[in-house]
């Protein structure tokens, strides 16, 4: 184990691979990653990046209903969802997970028409086994985990990773299920995307930990803290992790610690409680650009292949919007049919109760309602 049990959590010791300039720090802590992968792993890093960027203009024209952005978030979400094997890994996301549901192979236009407030959009394809955006603040962490009971009681080598931010830290549900995890030692890797701000409470205000990670100690899981803008760093913490757990040694605890770049959600304005110098300061530790100047150093990157990737990602996400533009109607019954096998006499009446409205204020419908 390079990680497991080397890194400290109540020194608060950090996992990091390369320094904010993209230099590597430790060539023994580096990833069994090709050069190949690094590459497509940053194409997918500047993928979410013009992805939150489109999708952001587009909820300020009224054609999104919402939208919460990873941007700055990036080397987290690729480098814990890298490991996972398709068709046999599970992923439960929260809500701040664009990079990572793209990784782990949900179609851009699912995500689009989620937010356009189709919940179609949270529909994974055959064989992504991502569960659907959760708004619910910790409550993916029990899901995981039952995942993960599930896959251990078959039998089954599958492995669940689950993440939510620092604020989902202080639920009650993410520690009862990170207990219940390592009680039955269960597959499951437990995420805390430290980004600093929970809202517009900043991290120094919701605990007096010395660190995320040791609240996984707490359950007598290892835990460890990992620099959350290095994508070589969690991707190797990461893959360890799930090796760890897949051979049925239990869950691990990974805190990356990280910043939210872009504003809590679409409704959002971080300036008015956000100090411009520690934003600026974040800014330069950017993952993408770190990772960028990792390739370019490399002579694996240039300003050419950026400028060609720039556009064919531009196009792409252009064409996944328009699909999901055109796609967006959906049936009102649909809201309320899906909740159990059948509809109950309260789903019934609320149904009712929601057609007659929708039937008097036809105006309220516009934008992909019925």
């Amino acid at each position: 184990m390079k990680f497991i049990g080397k890194f400290d959590p109540l020194k608060d010791e950090i996992v990091r691979v390369m320094d904010k300039d993209g230099k590597i720090i430790d060539e023994k802590l580096m990833p069994k990653m090709t050069e190949k992968e690094m590459v497509e792993a940053y194409k997918m890093m500047n993928l979410s990046r013009r992805q939150d960027d489109f999708q952001n203009k587009a909820q300020r024209q009224g054609r999104l209903l919402s939208f919460l952005s990873s941007t700055g978030q990036e080397a987290s979400e690729i480098g814990y969802t890298l490991p996972l094997i398709k068709g046999k890994d599970w992923f439960a996301s929260g809500y701040r997970n664009n990079a990572a549901w793209l990784n782990v192979g949900m179609p851009m236009k699912n995500i689009m028409l989620y937010w356009m407030g189709n919940e179609y959009g949270g529909q994974s394809p055959e064989g992504v086994n991502s569960l659907p955006p959760n708004i619910i603040i910790g409550s993916q962490f029990s899901q995981a985990t039952g995942i993960a009971f599930a896959e251990k009681y078959r039998g089954t080598d599958g492995v669940a990773v689950t993440t939510t931010g620092d604020g989902g830290m202080s639920e009650g549900e993410t520690y009862e299920a990170m207990n219940f995890a390592k009680l039955h030692e269960l597959p499951v890797i437990f995420v805390c995307e430290n980004n600093k701000w929970a809202i517009s409470t900043p991290y120094k205000k919701s605990t007096k930990s010395l660190n995320i990670a040791v609240k996984g100690l707490a359950t007598g899981m290892p835990s460890i803290k990992v620099d959350g803008n290095d994508l070589l760093a969690v991707y190797a913490v990461a893959q360890e992790a799930v090796e760890y757990a897949r051979a049925g040694n239990g869950p691990v605890f990974i805190e990356c610690d990280t910043y939210r770049l872009g504003a809590h959600s679409s409704s959002d304005n971080p300036d008015i409680y956000r100090p411009k110098p520690e934003f600026e300061e974040a800014l330069t530790k950017d993952p993408l650009i770190r990772m960028k100047k990792y390739l370019v150093d490399k002579k694996l990157w240039d300003d050419k292949k950026q400028e060609a990737l720039d556009k064919e990602q531009d196009e792409f996400i252009r064409a996944e919007f328009d699909w999901a533009e055109a796609n967006k109607s959906y049936e009102l019954e649909d809201v309320f049919n899906f909740q159990f096998a059948e509809k109950t006499p309260e789903l019934e009446r609320q149904y009712k109760e929601a057609k007659e409205f929708f039937t008097k204020y036809p105006e309220v419908a516009k934008g992909g309602h019925h």
